[in-house]
């Protein structure tokens, strides 16, 4: 990672899963803090679980945590899921979605944040809107929304990440007059991916046998500024330094 650091051009980078407290993944990262990025991390309260960051190559103007101060919300406020920041006019956070596993506790973990973070999304999305700023969440969704969004989903369709009401779910989210816009498809509308995520397994990689689980969901206003959108797809197997490729969304 530390060398697509020295070569990006983004702005601001949103990291899941760190798997890092704070004093970890500041010396992880040490070589690009010391050339000048601004980190703003949520390590996770479970050791090597979670854990979400912002690196920005301006310091944000104010950093929150958590996805609200709600009932429903609690259980994830130490969660290391969710982490936004303010750079002027426009708000960017960095998710990560629990993944879930059909039948488990793991699967009903994820639903509840569903619940309480939709509530979120309208809430922040509406406050945005109010005070004439933008918003952009970031980040490992966890959920192919359509069939365009999974190589392999005739055999998916009974697995978490891909279930009709996870689906449904995302659908509730970019439906017409609501707040948000997926700004990949957008701008890549009726085709297969791009795929951000691939097994390590098999040769899920060559074959791009991928899902599309790694989105920017923007408010409308900021989605309508979105002209470029590139998935980081390496060009082999063994230049992989995550099972995830950067998706890459430039805005006017």
């Amino acid at each position: 990672m530390l060398p697509w650091l020295e070569t990006t051009d983004a702005d601001v980078i949103c990291l899941q899963e760190t798997r890092a407290n704070d004093g970890e993944l500041t010396k992880a990262l040490a070589p690009a803090l010391d050339a000048g990025w601004h980190l703003a991390s949520a390590e996770p309260s479970a050791k090597g679980r979670n854990g979400v960051a912002i690196l920005s190559r301006t310091a944000p103007d104010a950093v929150r945590v958590g996805i609200g101060a709600d009932a429903d919300a609690a259980e994830f406020a130490e969660s290391g899921r969710y982490i936004e920041a303010d750079f002027d006019d426009v708000t960017v956070a960095s998710l990560y979605l629990p993944s879930g596993e059909v039948g488990t506790e793991r699967q009903e973990e994820k639903e509840r944040f569903m619940a309480a973070f939709a509530a979120y999304l309208d809430a922040a999305a509406s406050a945005a809107t109010s005070a004439d700023r933008d918003l952009v969440i970031c980040g490992d969704w966890n959920i192919a929304h359509t069939e365009n969004d999974l190589k392999a989903w005739k055999t998916n369709r009974k697995n978490s990440g891909f279930l009709p009401e996870e689906r449904e779910w995302v659908s509730a989210l970019l439906a017409d007059g609501a707040h948000w816009t997926d700004v990949v498809r957008q701008l890549h509308p009726d085709v297969e991916g791009p795929y951000s995520w691939w097994s390590y397994r098999g040769k899920a990689f060559d074959n791009d046998a991928g899902w599309r689980i790694d989105y920017q969901f923007a408010t409308r206003t900021l989605a309508e500024r979105a002209k470029e959108a590139v998935t980081e797809r390496v060009d082999a197997y063994d230049q992989r330094w995550s099972d995830h490729a950067p998706v890459t969304v430039r805005y006017r």
